[in-house]
């Protein structure tokens, strides 16, 4: 393990806590990259294009919607996690959808791959739990000469996001740190080509749903995911917030008080 041993041990503890409470078979794969409210997938998924045949490696796999939809597109994936409870689950979903990954318990900020040995390397809210500085260094160097890292991770600049996030104490863990400004810019200075985009400002208003309308306590339920198992229910308020964004989205101050920031690099 890295330096932030103690770190990753509460990370590891925290993760492997949740995996053990989840039914595989209620983990959402296709719904992750095809609903609306996963914009920031089918954002990436389109920009990633044709995997067919291509070493995928996922870092913070999580649950595992994200390697199993890249295997069934034909990925050669490698599902990493610093919890091993994650990684059972992940290759359990798998095995769910009729695919298989590789799963590897492994720190994102220190790569046991061998150097330009990947294609793509894909991350979703895993570099505000890491050290994002060692991080993306460890993905500049396992990718291949024109690999693609694709990420996106929620931003710290949003008031009311912020106040969601000192409720939901038992949905997160203490060393989450939030992406800005200065991150973007590392990965402008690693990579070779950055593309970012932002998601979720108005559409945060759905959150607000949550707690005010159906009366769900950010620690009773994780919001992240109730926007895609709880889509039906909240689509028509979801249609109109996020058509509101597609307007404030692109005003260069204001977007950096979206919840979300994706990127897609090009080494």
């Amino acid at each position: 393990m890295s330096d932030g041993a103690p770190m990753l041990h509460r990370e590891e503890a925290f993760h492997d806590a949740w995996a053990s409470a989840v039914d595989p078979s209620t983990v959402l794969v296709r719904e992750s990259f095809t609903l609306p409210t996963c914009p920031e997938n089918q954002w990436i998924d389109t920009a990633l294009g044709d995997l067919r045949g291509k070493t995928v490696v996922e870092l913070g796999a999580g649950l595992g919607e994200a390697s199993a939809w890249f295997a069934m597109r034909g990925a050669r994936v490698i599902a990493t996690d610093v919890s091993g409870g994650m990684l059972t689950v992940a290759r359990q979903v798998a095995a769910r959808h009729s695919t298989t990954i590789t799963a590897v318990q492994m720190d994102g900020a220190s790569l046991a791959l061998a150097n330009a040995s990947v294609d793509v390397v894909y991350g979703a809210n895993v570099l505000h739990h890491v050290d994002q500085a060692r991080c993306i260094q460890e993905v500049h160097r396992v990718l291949r000469p024109g690999g693609v890292a694709a990420f996106w991770d929620p931003l710290r600049y949003n008031p009311a996001i912020n106040v969601y996030r000192r409720m939901a104490t038992a949905v997160r863990t203490e060393d989450e740190h939030p992406l800005g400004v200065a991150d973007l810019r590392l990965l402008r200075r690693t990579f070779g080509s950055v593309n970012a985009r932002f998601f979720w400002l108005a559409a945060l208003g759905v959150f607000v749903w949550f707690f005010l309308g159906r009366r769900i306590h950010p620690n009773a339920e994780r919001y992240w995911k109730k926007i895609i198992t709880d889509y039906k229910s909240i689509a028509p308020l979801h249609r109109v917030l996020a058509t509101l964004d597609l307007i404030l989205l692109r005003i260069p101050g204001v977007r950096w008080w979206a919840w979300n920031i994706a990127v897609v690099c090009r080494k």
